[in-house]
Order: C-alpha cells, then structure tokens, then sequence
C-alpha cells in the first residue's frame, strides 16, 4: 500500500515522532497508518506517542546570538506545565536546539528534526523523543527562525516572551550600540509592534482599518467629507501604535524609536537601520490547558 507526504505529516501530528521516523514506520506497515503506528510504540516511543495528544502551551520562548552578534536564533519550544519549563535539563535541550539551528541553517522544522543536534550523535528527533520519556510531557518545537547579520536579542521573564533584532549599521560593536540594540528588542517586547514600519503594513489590513474607522466617525454623525479629514488622523495613531519605528520610545516619551536610532547613529558616527524584528510570546495563540496540574496528579493515584 503506497503513502503520501500527508500521511507521513497525520502519523506525525498523531504520534509526536520526526518526519523521518514517521516515513519508516510507514514503509514497514506498507502505508497501514495504524500499523506505523504499532511500528513507533515497538521502537521504544510509545510513551512518546501516548503524549503527543496532550496539550503542550507552556515551555520557553528563547533566542541566543553568536560571540561576535552576527547571527542569531529566536525558538519557541512547548512543554505541558510551566513546572517543566523551569527544569534545568528541559532548558538545556531547548539551547541545543537552538544552537542546531545557528549552526546548521535548517529552513523548516522537518529539517531541524532529521539533522544531529548540537554536538551529539542522536539527531534532534531522537533527542526530543529521549526528553519527553526522561521528562514525562509532551514537548513540542513550534517555531524558529535564524538572522544573520548584526543581531541583538532579549528574554523577558524568564522565557515569556523571546526577541530577536536585526540592524543594518556600520557602528563598530561597542557597549553603546549593544545598550540601543537592547533598548529596541525591549520596545519590541513591551509594545509588541505588528509591523516594522508603515511600508509593511498590507493595504487589505489598512483599507480593513480605514472603513472601520470610517463607520465609526458617520456613526457619531460627522460628514463624509470632515470624517475622510478624522480617519487620515486616526490612521497616523494607527501607525504609531503599530509600526515600530514610529512608536513612541518606552524609555523617553519625547522620542520615536526612529528619533532613538537616529540620535544613537550619530552619536555613534554611523548609520543605524532595523531591518527585521521577531517577537514569540511563549504559548501565544495556542489553546491552554484546562485542567489543574496537581488534580491530574491526584487522578492518577486514586
């Protein structure tokens, strides 16, 4: 019985396995979805697969940058409890994983699974199913993504929220930099732009924005002509709420951002542009558990 990739990707949602484990339980249950299924658990990934089905929207949201900040990584790996988040050994695989994709480029999460981690024999699919039986949660990569060039990042709370900044500059690497670097990936964590700046806004999402605003400006009985004056107004709060360079500056009201990073590159006798930004927030957009941690517990020693 031949399969298709789909299949491979539904065993692989079903059981919590890497692709490449997946498509070799398939080819020796000759495409039979539960018998690839019996395959994984007679490998030793039964406990993996019993889990897989279990919410998993805690864990860390985390980014590192090489020595020199040339390069860097925001990654967001999801365990079921924020207990295991703060376990030390959770934390040290999501470095690894993290360093596997600084090093190694992988475009896409199927890639990194089927790669060797960091520095270990095991690849990263075998290092996350030996986590998840020595850990005893589900544990799920979610997302990443990898920059090059000069890179800052920030962790808030721990691994609640993970940032990651790209800048085009020609200022040398100095303690300066780093402390206005710092600052905007601080911006970003706090104010949580969608948009770097007004270009990347989509028209859909402006022209959206624009009749919302419209309505609401003929609902308080305004004229078309003085409401179409109001919503070109409303439309430069949007921007300053939502693009970063035009949002105000968390540490000094007076400024944008973009007045921020102008005043450093000259202070600095360089140019300064941001490029690119990244904010994960741990868990964002993902269905939380509802049930209490220790009432699990308790449910299963009755």
């Amino acid at each position: 019985m031949a399969f298709t990739a789909q299949d491979v990707k539904t065993l692989r949602e079903r059981t919590g396995c890497g692709m490449m484990d997946c498509k070799k339980a398939l080819t020796q249950a000759d495409g039979d979805m539960d018998k690839a299924i019996d395959v994984l658990r007679e490998q030793g990934l039964a406990k993996a697969a019993k889990k897989a089905s279990r919410i998993a929207a805690e864990g860390v949201a985390f980014a590192i940058t090489n020595d020199d900040c040339t390069a860097g990584v925001a990654i967001e790996v999801n365990a079921e409890t924020d207990f295991v988040a703060k376990n030390a050994d959770f934390q040290a695989f999501v470095k690894t994983v993290a360093l596997t994709v600084m090093n190694q480029k992988p475009a896409t999460i199927e890639e990194l699974l089927a790669i060797k981690a960091d520095g270990m024999e095991m690849t990263v699919s075998e290092l996350l199913q030996e986590k998840i039986q020595t850990i005893g949660e589900n544990i799920i990569i979610r997302r990443f993504v990898r920059f090059e060039g000069r890179v800052a990042t920030y962790i808030h709370m721990g691994g609640k929220i993970a940032v990651m900044v790209k800048f085009d500059t020609d200022a040398a690497l100095s303690d300066e930099f780093m402390t206005y670097a710092k600052d905007i990936a601080m911006q970003i964590a706090a104010a949580s732009p969608a948009y770097l700046n007004r270009d990347q806004v989509p028209a859909e999402v402006l022209e959206h924005e624009k009749k919302i605003m419209t309505e609401q400006v003929m609902n308080e009985g305004k004229p078309e002509a003085i409401a179409q004056k109001i919503v070109m107004g409303k439309i430069g709060k949007y921007y300053e709420e939502c693009c970063l360079v035009d949002q105000v500056f968390v540490k000094d009201s007076k400024l944008k951002v973009k007045d921020y990073t102008a005043q450093t590159a000259k202070a600095l006798g360089g140019k300064i542009e941001i490029v690119d930004f990244v904010r994960y927030e741990k868990g964002e957009g993902l269905e939380k558990r509802s049930d209490d941690f220790a009432a699990e517990v308790a449910s299963m020693v009755k």
